[in-house]
């Protein structure tokens, strides 16, 4: 085998292996996720059971930016999952879509003619 196409072939495996998420950042994902749901309750139960302060408003806001950023973290990882899933999977259907084909399922039935 020519020194070309064994360099093809292990940039090709390269590619591969640097384009789906790896197990480390599914991890940071879940882990992200558990964070965000914390932050939820602490926000949701400081603003039920806490006096009205300044102090109680200024840290439900840095809860709030908190929250934020690792919704977009979440966000970014999500598309990031998907773009490699569709490489990976061209044939498979779109989740999006209900019936695989593009659209929203009726109730009529196919029209047979």
């Amino acid at each position: 085998m020519s020194s070309d196409i064994m360099h093809e072939i292990i940039e090709m495996m390269e590619s591969e292996a640097h384009s789906r998420p790896s197990p480390m950042e599914y991890e940071m994902a879940y882990q992200a996720r558990v964070a965000m749901d914390r932050i939820r309750f602490a926000i949701k139960h400081g603003n039920q059971f806490s006096q009205p302060s300044e102090q109680m408003r200024e840290a439900c806001l840095q809860l709030l930016e908190a929250l934020e950023r690792l919704e977009y973290l979440d966000r970014r990882f999500q598309i990031r999952s998907r773009i490699k899933a569709s490489l990976r999977w061209p044939n498979r259907p779109n989740p999006d879509d209900v019936n695989g084909q593009g659209g929203r399922p009726t109730r009529e039935p196919p029209n047979r003619g």
